[in-house]
């Protein structure tokens, strides 16, 4: 299955805009973060559990237990951005 991994604000800027992650198996927006976690020293750093983060599933804010299914869309962003 495929998600598109889309980053705003200070994690954009370190990671880029977006991404496509191909998963093997249905997961949650939590595991997603932690498989994230170890793609890079770059993603440990901008999606740290030390950070608080916000996160939302297909344009709707969710927490990390949401199902994250095949083609969805989950966003990163810090909990206060700028316009």
């Amino acid at each position: 299955m495929t998600v598109r991994v889309r980053y705003f604000a200070s994690i954009r800027e370190a990671l880029g805009p977006a991404e496509e992650i191909v998963l093997d198996a249905p997961t949650t927006v939590g595991a997603l973060r932690d498989r994230l976690l170890g793609a890079s020293p770059a993603h440990a750093a901008a999606l740290s559990r030390s950070r608080a983060l916000r996160m939302a599933l297909d344009q709707q804010l969710c927490d990390e237990s949401a199902p994250v299914a095949d083609g969805a869309e989950v966003a990163f962003f810090p909990p206060v951005t700028g316009g």
